[in-house]
């Protein structure tokens, strides 16, 4: 009995500390500070905080007006990208580009909302099995680097081999410029 209690106490010790310093890494078994976030083709990229970009659940597509005019945002209205390099349906995002580029992954079929035709929403397969959503054949992503509803800092930006453009209620690729040069990394 005795044995079984310390053993017990152990495993709860050993638990406690590996949550508590869990949390101090960069998530790749390193302890340093994590690395910036900024689009490179080849530079480090850490993935978006938890609250910012939702797991895979029931996702809804609106078009909304902003800087670009009519474009395609979730139900908070964060924009939704598309990527060049994608190769029709397939997604070519995946590690330091998708954490900085979330994919906009989905638990059953996405819905279409205010000013989105149902018929170009769909889902695409990724890698790890996860459903990721698409409009027109494109898969669709979030920028790490657009923090509240309505920005597009990411548009234009060219990054892991692509470009990375906001999509209009049709499903084109928006390739405007963000007005007064409000653009993120990478874009105008």
């Amino acid at each position: 009995m005795r044995n079984t209690a310390a053993t017990a106490v152990t495993a709860a010790t050993v638990a406690l500390v590996a949550a508590v310093t869990g949390g101090c890494g960069t998530g790749a078994g390193g302890t340093g500070p994590a690395p910036a976030r900024t689009p490179s083709a080849t530079g480090p990229a850490t993935s978006a905080p938890p609250s910012a970009i939702p797991p895979a659940g029931p996702v809804a597509v609106h078009a909304r007006t902003g800087p670009l005019g009519p474009l395609l945002v979730d139900g908070q209205g964060r924009a939704l990208y598309l990527f060049t390099a994608d190769r029709g349906r397939e997604s070519t995002c995946y590690g330091d580009c998708a954490a900085l580029w979330p994919p906009v992954l989905v638990r059953g079929a996405p819905t279409a909302g205010s000013g989105v035709r149902g018929e170009l929403l769909g889902t695409t397969a990724r890698r790890d099995g996860s459903r990721q959503v698409t409009y027109h054949e494109q898969p669709l992503y979030y920028f790490d680097g657009d923090k509240r509803p309505g920005d597009v800092r990411g548009q234009g930006a060219d990054d892991h081999g692509g470009t990375w453009y906001v999509l209009d209620p049709a499903g084109n690729r928006v390739t405007r410029p963000v007005p007064g040069g409000s653009a993120g990394p990478g874009g105008s």
